[in-house]
């Protein structure tokens, strides 16, 4: 069974990582004005609680942000004290994560943003306490191989924290007035986001009950899914909201 979600992904198109890219190159302003939105919003707390659920809270921890976009995490995470280093694709957003680090007046030198890709990762192995992501696998063309890097490079009694949602299977709801995340977004981008990813075999997936079993091939020891977990942040039906509902997977990686 595990072999035919591997092959599942071979056949991905050359080009779709280039066209990912370019996408969120032109999604980069908004997408940064949004975040900077949500850090000053009651959002952030939520976050942070939901988050320290899961993660010790009793020492500085070494963070890896996959897909860090506009520094989301750099910022509510690197003000509690923790090193975080955000990786993303995209030049565009790594200089505006970079910004937003700015402006919140965190010390680069323990927080940053990098260029990277999610799938081949240049870091050592059992390099990082928590790996952390948002909003990113469902973009990605090969997503075991990154779920084999984010293991790679945990250390031993580490969390892997990712958020995520099916997004390309509610991309009928990118026009919809309940959209309101996506509603100063251009028609033309819509189509665009639509078309690209449903070029990927991860949006005919059925998630998140398909990464709990790869998780669990991949090595953790323990993986718990949370569909109910975007309920508790986006309460709200404000600027913030998206019809398409986010669930949580929590992964430890075994002594």
């Amino acid at each position: 069974m595990g072999e035919l979600h591997y092959i599942a992904f071979e056949d991905e198109a050359d080009n779709i990582k280039d066209r990912v890219e370019s996408y969120w190159t032109k999604r980069a302003n908004g997408f940064f004005d949004l975040r900077h939105d949500e850090i000053e919003s009651e959002k952030a707390a939520r976050w942070k609680n939901e988050i320290y659920k899961i993660i010790p809270s009793d020492r500085p921890l070494k963070i890896l942000d996959v897909g860090c976009g506009a520094g989301f995490f750099e910022v509510i995470l690197g003000n509690q004290g923790h090193d975080i280093t955000g990786i993303d694709l995209t030049d565009e957003m790594i200089s505006k994560a970079n910004e937003m680090i700015r402006i919140y007046g965190l010390d680069n030198s323990r927080v940053k943003a990098v260029a990277g890709d999610a799938e081949n990762l240049n870091f050592a192995d059992e390099e990082f306490d928590v790996v952390i992501s948002r909003n990113l696998t469902w973009t990605l063309p090969h997503p075991v191989e990154a779920y084999h890097e984010w293991h790679r490079v945990l250390k031993k009694g580490g969390f892997l924290l990712n958020f995520d949602a099916e997004y390309a299977k509610g991309a009928h709801n990118l026009k919809s007035p309940e959209n309101l995340a996506h509603s100063k977004i251009e028609d033309a981008l819509k189509d665009e986001c639509h078309d690209i990813y449903h070029m990927l075999t991860i949006s005919m997936l059925d998630r998140p009950h398909w990464d709990e079993h790869i998780l669990n091939e991949v090595g953790f020891s323990q993986v718990d899914v949370d569909t109910t977990f975007g309920d508790r942040i986006f309460i709200e039906r404000d600027e913030f909201y998206i019809p398409d509902k986010m669930f949580s997977i929590v992964a430890k990686k075994g002594n």
